[in-house]
């Protein structure tokens, strides 16, 4: 903990001064431009892969980047699904899965779960992943099985999603978009849905179009 308290003390004096308008700006409230869901992990750092300043993100994180399928049980994410998209008005949700998840594993083994039993019936959200990659590529090796697994899963919760009364009326109105994403821990990388595919390429070939006009709106303001 005195690490943590240091930290603290640092930000206090000198990150919070660089970025007092800002913070200030803050203290009166939030829009956020995305809903980010991810993982609990401690080595997924959505600041820093993002590259994103407080008041960016709505951010949301469990075991698994797991959203359950809409019931009238109410539950954290359901409730916070709900405030980003029916009250913050937030224009994009992105589920982002990544590499060494050691809930994937857990799903792809749910024998060894048997100690952790509220871990394990939470997996079950992600069983049908699990089952279409059994059913794809039943001989695959392990490396191949858990990065389908990653993907499966993201897709699995992206159409989780759309159960959700507040996203599905916001898709049909067409304000709002949903993004699948897979984090590499060891090199960096970002691979995004490409629904039209059905396959999962660099984010810089999926949003070329977008980074280009930002580009050059940039160019344009300055």
């Amino acid at each position: 903990m005195p690490h943590f308290a240091a930290g603290v003390v640092r930000f206090q004096n000198e990150v919070y001064p660089e970025k007092k308008e800002l913070f200030e700006k803050l203290s009166l409230g939030q829009s956020p431009e995305a809903l980010f869901i991810t993982c609990s992990d401690s080595r997924i750092e959505t600041a820093m892969i993002t590259q994103t300043d407080p008041g960016e993100l709505f951010i949301c994180r469990n075991a698994g980047n797991i959203v359950p399928p809409h019931t009238n049980h109410t539950g954290g994410m359901t409730a916070s699904i709900e405030f980003a998209v029916a009250a913050l008005k937030v224009p994009h949700i992105v589920v982002c899965g990544h590499t060494e998840c050691g809930a994937m594993k857990g799903a792809l083994n749910p024998e060894g779960l048997d100690e952790l039993p509220h871990v394990r019936e939470w997996l079950g959200y992600s069983k049908a992943a699990v089952d279409v990659v059994k059913e794809i590529a039943p001989d695959a090796d392990p490396d191949t099985r858990m990065r389908l697994l990653l993907e499966q899963n993201v897709i699995l919760q992206l159409q989780h999603l759309k159960t959700h009364p507040a996203v599905a009326a916001k898709l049909a109105k067409g304000t709002l978009k949903l993004h699948g994403w897979i984090y590499d821990i060891k090199t960096g990388d970002v691979h995004a849905y490409d629904e039209a595919e059905n396959r999962f390429v660099p984010v810089e070939d999926h949003y070329a179009e977008e980074m280009a006009k930002l580009a050059t709106h940039g160019r344009c303001a300055a």
